[in-house]
């Protein structure tokens, strides 16, 4: 992408995007005028629409622009950080061509200013822009992308453009989230996965490993080989390193669970409940994204990724209610439940994480169903054991507007979780407080190690377009993880 500073006159991008408040600002007012468009008659005359979000196109003639489009700020006052990104998202469902002009100053408010617009228009465009990828052989639209950005604004040129290209960065690393989370299951293989980690690494500079299932089994991690053994694919633990200091200290750890398909196993899934399975990887995903974003930016903070991949299938090797299996740090789990699969893999990553020198752990997971009757579709929930971490998470969240909610592990969780008559542990002990109890199993092999666990489960998928992005794959936590590393660095 082709990111300029250009006056306002010399525009050669098809559509030049204005922000617009009900009493427009000077900014807003003059850009208009260059075009021949009295702002402030056509919104009296209600021919532009000011709410926040809404979208207005007007042709203009005589010009290399084309068209101007309006971008409604509501008062122009207490503008959020997610109505500029949503309206930019908007903007790049409504775009026309492969380039955009940007007034930027036009959105600037009393909290947000040109690099801010800046940043938001690259993450709006970038993620509003967002085509599933598809198998079809015929295709009726071609899709449009972005190639050329103009930007205008009186603000410094080189810190404008660097926020775009941050906020663009960000967002491509989100996008890549989304289509790894969209692909079909016969196509992102355990195997796939780890390739596609590989070749990420090779572009962005990353150092990278990844353990076969031979290596796997030489280790003895059970929980990851347990899920596999009804499978055909083989298993990939994935590990990913970002150096961001001369020694190798104080790293966090971000761990994925990338399971690539779940039937459920024995404790199998009805048949609706089964479709959609291929983004039980969504956590993978979002370390994947996160992984992306931090070799771009480069903060000065130690990251280790460790993903645990595989699918969860049927067949007469596969685990069953009632085995008792060894995990990777020697502690024995009894599998109550075959489709409380992902706890199992998570265990394994999170303490292989610890011995690749993480001093601190967020896993991400598409965990439980719980998380979704706990807090419904459009929150990620989340546990911890350390306060100090998670307040630095949650700021982040807010900072991206990926809203996350903190649930509470108790001691009486705890004792439910290590209540077996043949083993240190159980895997399921029951369906209420299921969240709890799935995060509450990985807390207890990160021991005492300051650590958040994330459920996606509600959040990594959605059934209906929104203002920046589509139906299916959300890439969420790709830009909360991203942000937070950068926030501790």
């Amino acid at each position: 992408m082709q990111i300029t500073m250009t006056a306002v006159k010399q525009l050669t991008a098809n559509t030049l995007v204005i922000g617009v408040a009900k009493h427009p600002s000077q900014a807003t007012i003059d850009v208009a005028k260059v075009y021949g468009v009295d702002v402030a008659e056509w919104i009296k005359s209600e021919d532009i629409a000011t709410g926040a979000e809404k979208i207005t196109t007007i042709p203009v003639v005589h010009t290399a622009v084309k068209r101007l489009m309006f971008i409604g700020i509501g008062d122009g006052k207490d503008v959020s950080t997610a109505t500029l990104r949503n309206g930019f998202g908007l903007a790049a469902k409504a775009l026309k061509g492969d380039n955009v002009a940007i007034a930027l100053d036009t959105f600037i408010t009393a909290t947000i200013d040109a690099q801010q617009v800046a940043y938001l228009a690259a993450e709006g465009l970038v993620l509003g822009g967002y085509k599933v990828p598809n198998y079809k052989t015929t295709s009726n639209a071609p899709d449009v992308v972005l190639t050329t950005v103009e930007l205008v604004s009186a603000a410094d040129e080189e810190e404008v453009i660097e926020s775009f290209t941050v906020g663009r960065i960000y967002a491509e690393a989100q996008n890549e989230a989304r289509s790894l989370v969209n692909m079909p299951p016969n196509l992102l293989t355990a195997t796939e996965l780890a390739n596609y980690a590989v070749n990420m690494a090779e572009e962005f500079g990353l150092e990278v490993e990844v353990l076969t299932k031979s290596e796997i089994v030489e280790l003895g991690m059970g929980g990851i080989l347990a899920v596999n053994k009804g499978s055909v694919e083989e298993p990939r633990v994935i590990t990913l390193k970002y150096k961001g200091t001369d020694s190798w200290d104080n790293v966090i750890g971000l761990v994925g669970k990338g399971v690539t398909y779940d039937t459920g196993g024995y404790s199998l899934k009805p048949k609706d409940g089964m479709v959609g399975m291929k983004g039980d990887m969504g956590g993978a995903a979002a370390v994947l994204g996160a992984m992306r974003v931090i070799a771009q930016v480069k903060p000065a903070k130690n990251v280790v990724a460790v993903i645990g991949s595989t699918d969860n299938m049927i067949s007469g090797e596969a685990i069953k209610p009632d085995d008792v299996i060894t995990m990777y740090n020697g502690k024995t789990v009894e599998v109550l439940n075959t489709d409380a699969e992902g706890r199992l893999v998570l265990a394994d990553a999170v303490v292989y994480a610890q011995q690749q020198g993480a001093e601190a752990i967020v896993d991400v997971a598409t965990l439980t169903g719980g998380v979704i009757i706990a807090l419904g579709m459009d929150k990620t929930g989340a546990l911890t054991n350390n306060d100090e971490l998670f307040e630095t998470l949650l700021e982040a969240s807010m900072d991206t507007d990926e809203f996350i909610w903190r649930l509470p592990l108790t001691e009486n969780d705890k004792k439910r979780i290590r209540k077996s008559d043949v083993a240190d542990y159980n895997n399921s002990p029951g369906r209420d407080g299921h969240m709890i109890f799935g995060g509450g199993f990985v807390g207890e092999f990160v021991g005492d190690m300051p650590w958040i666990h994330l459920d996606i489960a509600g959040t990594s998928d959605t059934k209906s377009a929104y203002a920046t992005g589509t139906a299916g794959g959300t890439g969420v936590m790709v830009r909360t993880l991203a942000a937070f590393v950068e926030d501790l660095a």
